[in-house]
């Protein structure tokens, strides 16, 4: 086995959208484009919530560790992906794919787990609101992302582990313009079934428990939302989860379609515009989702704003 994969340990060629040349420019600038939304988006968002003492709570703890989330996983990405898409050079070194794909798989599992989380969060808050501080107490808030990240890590090594080593023969020519666990066992020259049903049977704990998770809290939502008497109570709950299910709908339905379904049903280039959408656009997309129908947020990030505005007139003050 380490014969078989000699010659490709000194890197791999990521193919991408190379076959496109006309569209890898228009690609960069998109990718750059959103890549700054998600960096500026995500950061307002953490430092926002921590700032204003009114979002310490547990939704925006969530929220906080999402756009965290989103900042490092868009981060593992994006800087590999201009290089090969602005240059001739298509290359990642050996280890540098192996970071990427453990590290990919470790955050996009982390996603899967984290919305239903906060789903979780939303169902208490509305079903249980007199005892949601009580339920949702700093200390268990905390060992649930411990245990997200844990459960999340165990699953990119088993299977990253499986993947990293499977014999390649010298075959170091990746379709994918990351290093993902797919494209990864289609290089290996050797019957791979037995990690294809790895692949499938922690898929289904990892993407599909936590949907059917989530499922379950909305209906119970739902139902208590139908019960409620106050307009502004119900107006205010579908706001929150509103947002929420639809970063739940837009991360979910591009994962199932793209990882859940036999075969290679997929077109190549299919496949990859689908994975350019979850890893790049939607991070960039959470920031808005989260704030346009949230008052608490936009007025947090406003306080941010004046804030900013204001040290900026003192430092001209100063130098003045």
């Amino acid at each position: 086995m380490e014969q078989s994969n000699h010659s490709c340990s000194h890197g791999f060629i990521l193919l991408g959208f190379s076959d496109h040349p006309e569209l890898e420019k228009i690609l960069s600038g998109v990718v750059a484009l959103f890549y700054f939304m998600t960096l500026v988006g995500n950061t307002a968002i953490i430092l926002a919530s921590l700032r204003d003492s009114h979002l310490h709570t547990p939704m925006y703890f969530f929220l906080r560790n999402l756009s965290f989330l989103d900042l490092c996983f868009t981060t593992s990405i994006v800087p590999q992906m201009l290089v090969n898409l602005w240059g001739p050079e298509k290359t990642i070194s050996y280890v540098g794919c192996v970071v990427q794909l453990y590290v990919y798989m470790w955050f996009g599992s982390i996603e899967c787990l984290l919305l239903a989380v906060m789903s979780y969060d939303r169902f208490t808050a509305i079903c249980k609101p007199l005892h949601y501080f009580v339920i949702m107490s700093p200390h268990l808030c905390l060992k649930m992302i411990t245990l997200v990240w844990s459960i999340s890590l165990t699953n990119s090594v088993v299977l990253c582990t499986l993947t990293v080593n499977l014999p390649r023969c010298g075959n170091d020519r990746v379709d994918h313009f990351l290093c993902e666990l797919p494209a990864m066992v289609k290089i290996a020259c050797v019957d791979t079934t037995a990690v294809e049903m790895s692949v499938f049977a922690l898929g289904i704990v990892i993407v599909l428990t936590p949907l059917v998770l989530i499922l379950i809290s909305y209906g119970y939502i739902a139902k208590a939302v139908l019960r409620m008497k106050s307009k502004a109570g119900r107006r205010k709950a579908m706001n929150t989860c509103g947002s929420h299910l639809t970063v739940v709908s837009i991360f979910y339905g591009t994962i199932i379609y793209m990882y859940l379904q036999p075969g290679n049903s997929a077109s190549k280039d299919q496949g990859k515009f689908l994975t350019l959408f979850y890893t790049i656009i939607t991070p960039s997309l959470n920031p808005l989702i989260y704030t346009l129908r949230n008052k608490d947020m936009k007025d947090a990030l406003k306080k941010l704003m004046r804030v900013h505005q204001e040290s900026a007139k003192l430092k001209k003050i100063q130098k003045s």
